[in-house]
């Protein structure tokens, strides 16, 4: 088994790898949308995505990038994310492989942490998170903007047509007030 990073050449197994992860839409736009990630990728010094293969067919990977632990908290560390390896390949030693490369991406970079995450649900990614280590920092939820907005308060909802409507209520009260000041 080799790690190594990423190649265009690479993009359709990746994008089979990360089916699961990858916004919904059609094969063209994932195939684009995972290009775009290794071209980027293979620019930049800060990102990697490191590809496992076993006698040239992909096995596995990992979206690697020398970032902060959070918009606020500024210490550096190393996301390793969608660390994915195909079923037939699991327990073989592609998983471990690929967060060697990461913690080998973190020391070229004179980081100390390393972070990543696994869906709720993925059992044994987190198992196998868990026995290297990594312990829970955070839970990372999602959800559309529209099934949010539905769940707030009615009381706390600012939309653009109610502050405008607010906008014209002021208004009209301040002419109410004047038409009553005027003497007549």
């Amino acid at each position: 088994m080799t790690v190594r990073a990423a190649e265009p050449s690479d993009v359709a197994s990746l994008r089979e790898l990360w089916s699961d992860i990858l916004r919904k839409g059609g094969l063209d736009e994932q195939l684009a949308d995972i290009g775009r990630v290794v071209s980027t990728a293979r620019e930049r010094d800060d990102q990697c995505v490191a590809v496992a293969e076993i006698d040239g067919e992909v096995v596995g990977a990992v979206y690697l990038e020398a970032t902060t632990f959070t918009p606020l908290n500024l210490e550096p560390a190393v996301l390793a994310v969608s660390p994915h390896v195909f079923q037939q390949f699991r327990r073989k030693g592609v998983g471990s492989a690929l967060m060697e490369a990461a913690c080998r991406f973190a020391d070229q970079h004179g980081i100390t942490h390393i972070q990543t995450a696994a869906a709720a649900e993925a059992r044994d990614a987190n198992r196998f998170m868990a026995r290297l280590s990594f312990a829970p920092q955070a839970m990372l939820r999602a959800a559309t903007t529209s099934a949010v907005r539905a769940r707030l308060p009615q009381s706390r909802q600012v939309t653009q047509a109610a502050t405008s409507k607010q906008r014209i209520d002021r208004v009209l009260a301040a002419r109410r007030i004047r038409r009553e000041r005027v003497p007549g």
